[in-house]
This record gives structure tokens, sequence and C-alpha cells, in this order.
């Protein structure tokens, strides 16, 4: 994302400046300070995703390779193993309130202007993805595929909406009612 001229405060560095301060303001809830704190390791997995790293370990070879401190205002740089760890009691109920500050801020600059649709909705993005399956260990919740040779796969899958201001939305129920049953309850 571009800053129109004269609006420093809409770059990546001043929204990644508004995301730190943000970050800075979530508490632990393990309670005690680790040797990383919890904004860079925070940090840190904002920049991996902001990098498209397919991994950790992917993403600790740029963390020893890269400038991720100057970029990314960090101080220090968590390993793949320590990220977990630091990451891992951290509820995502917690992150809301950095990402609606960023929505807020890029909307008051009139930089989502371009995503208003319809009716001045604003775009949303979609993701999902697959994270069980087997063809023997199932449960109740489970999405079956029956093969052309009657074999069959037992999964889990799950959908997630949001629209800009961060709303997002995940649930593998509705997952499963959609896969069935389609967006408007047709079979």
């Amino acid at each position: 994302m571009v800053a129109p001229k004269g609006r420093k405060h809409l770059a990546a560095d001043a929204l990644f400046g508004l995301i730190r301060s943000s970050f800075a303001n979530i508490v632990e809830e393990r309670g005690g300070e680790g040797e990383i704190p919890l904004t860079d390791a925070l940090m840190s997995a904002f920049a991996m995703f902001l990098l498209k790293s397919p991994s950790l370990l992917a993403f600790d070879k740029q963390r020893v390779e890269g400038n991720l401190g100057t970029t990314y205002g960090l101080e220090r740089v968590p390993c793949d193993t320590h990220m977990r760890e630091r990451l891992d009691p951290v509820s995502p109920e917690s992150l809301q309130p950095s990402f609606q500050c960023v929505f807020r801020h890029l909307q008051r600059g009139k930089m989502l202007e371009a995503l208003v649709l319809l009716d001045d909705h604003y775009l949303s993005a979609l993701d999902g993805t697959g994270y069980f399956s087997s063809p023997t260990i199932h449960c109740a919740s489970c999405l079956q595929k029956v093969h052309r040779n009657d074999a069959i796969t037992y999964y889990h899958h799950v959908g997630r909406g949001a629209d800009p201001s961060g709303q997002a939305r995940s649930d593998s129920a509705d997952a499963r009612t959609h896969y069935h049953t389609g967006w408007h309850g047709q079979k």
C-alpha cells in the first residue's frame, strides 16, 4: 500500500508503528516477561505473514539473514521454537483491537475507498483450509468424502471471512454445514 503524497501517517512505517504500539498494550496471560518481549514476538509473527513465509523454519532463515529489526522495529526476533512458546498463550481476541485501530486509521485517511462496493459495503476477504484428514480416524463432526471406489475420507475444514475492520469469523461447524447444504440450505 502506497501512501498518497503528504500523508506519511499512512505509509507502511507509520502503520507498522501503530500496530507495534497497539501490540504493546496486550497483557500476557501467563504472567512474567520472557527473554524476548511479547511485542517483538507478535511483530515477528506479523512480519512472517506479511512476508508470506511458508513456514516458521523459512521465516527463521529470513530472521538470520535479513533486516527484520529495521523494517518492523524489532529489538530481538525469536527463533521458531521460542515464537511458538511466546504466542501460544496469546488469545486471538486480544489482537482484535490492534487491527481495528489500523482499520480506523486507514478509513479516516480514505485509503479503503477502493474497497467499497455495492451499497457502501466493503469487499471481504475469505479463506479456508483443511486441518485434519484420515481414512480411518473420525468423529461425529467430521466431513466425509466418498471416493469413486466407495472409500471414505474423514476431514475437517475451517473457513474464515474478514471484513477490512478485522471482524473475522471462523467456525468449522459453519464450514461443515455450508459444505453439506450449500450457502442457502440447498442439498
